[in-house]
């Protein structure tokens, strides 16, 4: 597709000042200090919601190792974190939901979750989540989202951030088209790394309507016998960073593109997409690996590689350079999704160097690894496509 004209040097200034603003959003969260409040089965508080009755803001919430059924929360403090303590921590819907919404419901300030699992929320509207974000701002690391309606269902509170780190999202979605494994509103910002997505029953893997999304080292692979629809959708535009991110689509998904961009319409001030280095592999007949509705301010679609039958497609025009399709046997073992080039592939260090790129800061720094973790590249020259690492 011929590239649209070079946008102005305004223009150009105008979103590298939206990128930079949305990097710096992302920032990790400072430590805070108050109380320690140990849960447990052991404990003189043994579940989470009679901790969330007793918090305050800027405790900590350590939270004994074990399956905690039919015990939902909603949380309303600030600097709060909740951290599972020597092991896994799985809360069991087990029929129940705070609120009629979700395991947890969070409306409050800062909250940091670390190594917690939310399994299994169902409510009678089928839009039960794992956690219902109102307002605040939610960082989660090493947590896991399983057989929910939604993973994570967000509000549309503009002032509200979610960040996810190196977390894991599997069947979840109501089977209805309108639940998914993450759905986030219209938000401020989201920011996920380092995760993995699989599995979602008919709907999106992700899907954000945030004003700035940053998605950087990631695996969203449905799987071969996977029923998901898009992989990535940003259905109301915005700004946004897709970087580094190994995405697949199986032979059975419901839907034939893989990333979704505009499908709404662009209500938001500033709607540009940058999409590089990721590697697409399609498993349908004839997929698509990126559809744009006509409108965007601009796109981006650089040095990704292109595996399988996917084709490139956008519904507007955008500067589409650098991102050749390789044939399967340039991977390592396609058949058990690792698509790290092999060694003596001519792709290897073989990325087209783009001024541009680097000034939006949308070269890797670190690549996926499975699963659920990332890793420091140790330098250059880079290959296009999610995985630097050959086989």
């Amino acid at each position: 597709m011929a590239a649209r004209s070079p946008p102005s040097r305004n223009s150009r200034a105008r979103r590298r000042l939206l990128l930079a603003a949305g990097a710096a959003a992302f920032a990790p969260a400072p430590a805070v200090a108050g109380r320690a409040i140990p849960v447990g089965p052991q404990r003189a508080l043994r579940s989470l919601a009679a901790a969330a009755a007793q918090a305050r803001d800027g405790d900590t919430i350590e939270v004994d190792a074990g399956d905690y059924a039919g015990d939902t929360s909603v949380w309303t403090h600030d600097r709060l974190v909740i951290r599972a303590v020597g092991g896994p921590v799985r809360l069991l819907a087990s029929g129940q939901a705070a609120e009629e919404k979700a395991i947890w419901v969070v409306r409050g300030g800062a909250i940091r979750v670390e190594g917690i699992d939310f399994i299994g929320a169902r409510v009678r509207d089928r839009n039960g989540a794992g956690i219902r974000l109102e307002r605040g701002r939610l960082t989660l690391e090493e947590c896991g989202f399983f057989d929910n309606e939604n993973g994570i269902l967000t509000s549309g509170h503009q002032a509200s951030e979610l960040v996810i780190e190196r977390c894991r999202f599997g069947g979840n979605g109501a089977g209805d088209g309108q639940s998914h494994n993450l759905y986030v509103g219209a938000i401020g910002r989201l920011s996920v790394r380092a995760s993995w997505f699989y599995g979602a029953r008919v709907g999106h893997l992700l899907k954000s309507r945030a004003l700035t999304s940053l998605i950087a080292y990631n695996r969203f692979v449905d799987g071969d016998d996977g029923h998901a629809s898009y992989e990535l959708e940003f259905p109301w535009g915005g700004m946004v960073r897709v970087l580094g991110n190994l995405i697949q689509q199986s032979a059975t998904t419901q839907n034939s593109t893989m990333l979704s961009f505009g499908a709404e319409g662009y209500p938001r001030p500033a709607n540009v997409l940058y999409a590089c280095y990721n590697t697409f592999v399609d498993e349908r007949p004839s997929g698509i690996a990126l559809r744009v509705a006509a409108g965007a301010d601009g796109i981006l679609f650089a040095n990704n590689l292109l595996a399988g039958n996917a084709n490139l497609l956008t519904g507007g025009q955008g500067d589409l350079r650098d991102n050749p399709r390789l044939s399967r046997n340039e991977f390592h073992d396609p058949d058990r999704h690792d698509y790290r080039l092999r060694a003596r592939s001519p792709w290897v260090g073989r990325a087209a160097p783009h001024a541009d790129l680097e000034a939006a800061g949308m070269v890797p720094e670190r690549e996926y690894v499975h699963p659920a973790r990332s890793r420091l590249l140790p330098g250059r020259p880079l290959s296009p496509g999610a995985l630097q690492s050959t086989a």
